[in-house]
């Protein structure tokens, strides 16, 4: 597998965050990388640094969002944004460095929660 920095999905991510005023999710703390020949099946997956991680190297929360070249490369722009969105949405409030699974509390993570945060995405862009 080989892996590079991805400045395009850089670029996504953050406009989202700014856009849709996610406060708890630090742009600058997630690292968006781009993978090649990866075995996955998805399209991206979001990687934390654990705790002991944290305390061991004495720093705080680091996200690293890896986005699987192809699979993720021949996709539309609408739908880059909604994987990003999706991977985003298992960060915690708490960016503690945790990850939130699919279903958590009385929530999910899945494709009607992602169109709807999507749409409103598109509704604050369109009002810039």
């Amino acid at each position: 597998m080989d892996v590079e920095t991805a400045a395009d999905v850089q670029e996504i991510m953050d406009d989202i965050v700014r856009t849709l005023g996610l406060g708890h999710i630090n742009e600058f703390r997630i690292i968006c990388m781009r993978s090649r020949n990866a075995k996955a099946h998805a399209y991206a997956r979001i990687w934390n640094l654990p705790d002991i991680w944290q305390k061991a190297l004495e720093v705080k929360a680091f996200y690293v969002i890896e986005v699987l070249s192809e699979k993720f490369d021949v996709l539309g722009e609408t739908e880059k944004k909604k994987v990003i969105i999706h991977e985003l949405l298992h960060i915690p409030k708490t960016f503690s460095g945790a990850l939130l699974g699919h279903a958590y509390g009385n929530k999910r993570i899945d494709g009607r929660t992602v169109e709807s945060i999507y749409k409103e995405y598109i509704r604050r862009k369109q009002s810039e």
